[in-house]
């Protein structure tokens, strides 16, 4: 294999590859602006020149200065065999300071108040190569402020002209709203008169400015980056699977970043995936159990919420009635088997439905014009559900509707002729859709339902007209506050983390499975170490509210634990959970950062 020597580390490289990408793929830096591996390649920004030696043929093969000893810019300058590389000598530091020295003339050094402040390549690169003072004293260039689309900020006075946006534009949403006008130190990013960047990926931009110059309206003065922690996680939105990083802080999401995933979003995400997020902070949250009391919800206890249950689902088996339960897309495959277990564990006959899958309008591609199949495309879901197919899979497995045997499982649709024939007892609906999501017909079947007798519980995120339909109502959690695995709509199945705590008064559709599995005698619960039950009396004396509870110890529910059980359960129809299998892909981390300041020990 060929073989490159760069700042003195010997590195393999596959023939094509320039000199940048092979020191980025060994770990070794080289300041960089204009270059990005998902856009084309213009050397504009100059800082990456570096000192070439290369193999002469008519001088023996001994090292020569390549193109006469001149600077050449490692970007675009292919690697080939033997070549030594340098960045780290003089010529090439003097480049340096001249091109941070020429690139901070006219930037304003708003740090203090920039929001790229913490992660701005500008910062970094005129600490670690830029010289201790500026030797400018002429008047700056001032620039306006200017709103270009929905979600994008442009502070023209802190571009350093990487013309990465331009590039993105035209080369991957192919929409080239942005474009470049003015010559020399007036020279600027705009837009095209009476086109506003608002593609479905506008917001990549963000991400790609190296520098404060375009900014992001929702997180604008919201946290300093660094007190943000990243979690890895799956959009939770869409069929996609794209890769995401969810930053938070104390339990409070932020924003959502594109993690790197060449097979499936490649370095991007759509504006619907970053900001879609907000309705895990929404005030309409459930923020408590409810159950129906003279035939009003009022808020309650879990323990009283599970009491209700278990005496509904005890009814229900003694008058001969079926139970039914509707698994929601948006739910993790972990959580899709648990329900189905529960549910075929009160009935071994229940019926087991696929919730709601909303779809907008067909898939689209970007660029335009290329294929969903070609590397180089990015593909938006019009699949507004994140693990359609992995719930299939999982209820498929636990035998389809209302049997045995490997099938698929019924869709919503089927339901309403369920409800119909009368034959159902308890129906468990379980939602966690980002919006209301049940139809006024739907909501008046759950209604007619009710009024013959069935026992309607809902597991929901939201408040809605649904929830007012049932007789026990329990807030569930969002997919950023538990860890799963989702099946995208190329069929990949990816495991995702816990990025937040759950929210107050929530627990997760596992965990609630969990606790009622106990109650209901369906396992044994965990009481390792407990040497007796708590005896709860909710209110002496009061009639028909007095009741005592036992609390049982039920294990915490683990997406990790819960795959282990469906791959021992189910080992050909699951086998691809099957722990070291390698059919489900976790996300490698995020990225160590290393402060800049040694620390010594006193």
């Amino acid at each position: 294999m060929p073989t490159i020597t760069i700042n003195g580390k010997v590195c393999d490289f596959t023939p094509g590859q320039m000199i940048l990408q092979v020191a980025n793929a060994n770990g070794i830096e080289i300041p960089q602006y204009c270059y990005h591996d998902g856009l084309s390649i213009v050397a504009s920004c100059r800082i990456c020149l570096g000192e070439i030696w290369a193999p002469d043929a008519r001088a023996g093969g001994k090292l020569a200065p390549f193109m006469g000893g001149k600077l050449m810019p490692t970007c675009q300058t292919p690697a080939a065999d033997g070549m030594v590389v340098h960045t780290d000598t003089p010529k090439s530091v003097a480049n340096q300071k001249a091109v941070m020295e020429y690139l901070l003339i006219n930037h304003p050094i708003d740090c203090a108040v920039c929001d790229q402040a913490g992660e701005c390549y500008l910062q970094d690169y005129s600490y670690q190569y830029g010289r201790g003072k500026s030797r400018f004293e002429e008047q700056k260039v001032k620039n306006p402020k200017k709103d270009v689309g929905p979600h994008v900020l442009l502070y023209s006075d802190r571009c350093i002209m990487c013309t990465r946006c331009v590039r993105f534009t035209k080369e991957v949403s192919g929409t080239s709203e942005l474009l470049i006008t003015g010559r020399g130190n007036k020279e600027e990013i705009d837009v095209f008169p009476g086109v506003p960047l608002a593609n479905e990926l506008s917001a990549n931009v963000i991400d790609l400015c190296p520098v404060g110059a375009l900014l992001d309206k929702d997180f604008l003065f919201a946290q300093r980056v660094w007190f943000l922690k990243r979690t890895p996680s799956i959009d939770g939105l869409t069929a996609s699977g794209d890769n995401i990083w969810i930053e938070h802080n104390e339990g409070k999401v932020y924003r959502i970043k594109p993690r790197h995933n060449p097979g499936i979003n490649k370095w991007w995400i759509t504006d619907e995936v970053r900001y879609g997020w907000h309705f895990v902070h929404d005030a309409a949250r459930l923020g408590a159990p409810r159950r129906r009391e003279f035939g009003a919800l009022t808020p309650c206890t879990f323990e009283q919420a599970y009491a209700d249950l278990v005496d509904a689902a005890k009814r229900a088996l003694a008058g001969a009635r079926r139970a039914a339960a509707v698994i929601s897309p948006m739910l993790s495959c972990e959580e899709a088997y648990l329900l189905g277990t529960l549910a075929r564990g009160i009935d071994p006959h229940a019926h087991l439905f696929v919730g709601p899958v909303p779809t907008q309008g067909e898939d689209k591609v970007f660029p335009p014009g290329k294929g969903a199949t070609d590397p180089k495309a990015f593909v938006m879901s019009a699949e507004k559900a994140p693990n359609a197919r992995g719930v299939r899979r999982v209820l498929g497995a636990l035998g389809g509707h209302g049997s045995t045997g490997t099938q698929p499982p019924a869709e919503f649709g089927a339901l309403r002729q369920r409800l119909d024939a009368g034959d159902i007892g308890l129906l468990v609906i379980t939602g966690n859709y980002p919006s209301t999501w049940a139809t006024p017909d739907f909501i008046q079947v759950v209604r007619s339902a009710r009024a013959r007798g069935t026992f309607v519980i809902v597991i929901d995120t939201l408040d809605s007209p649904l929830a007012d339909e049932s007789d026990v109502l329990l807030p569930g959690a969002t997919w950023a506050e538990k860890s799963g695995t989702f099946e995208n709509r190329t069929g990949v199945l990816q495991a995702f983390e816990q990025a937040i705590p759950e929210a107050e008064g929530c627990r997760a559709e596992g965990q609630i499975v969990l606790d009622l599995m106990v109650r209901l005698g369906l396992t044994e619960p965990d009481t390792e170490g407990v040497r007796e039950y708590r005896i709860i009396d909710e209110g002496p004396g009061q009639v028909p509210q007095a009741r005592e509870v036992r609390l049982e110890r039920t294990r915490r529910f683990c997406a990790a634990s819960v795959r282990s059980d469906m791959a021992t359960t189910c080992p050909q129809a699951l086998a691809a959970f099957t722990p070291g299998a390698g059919s489900v892909q976790f996300p490698a981390g995020a990225p160590q950062r290393e402060g800049d300041m040694a620390v010594v020990e006193l």
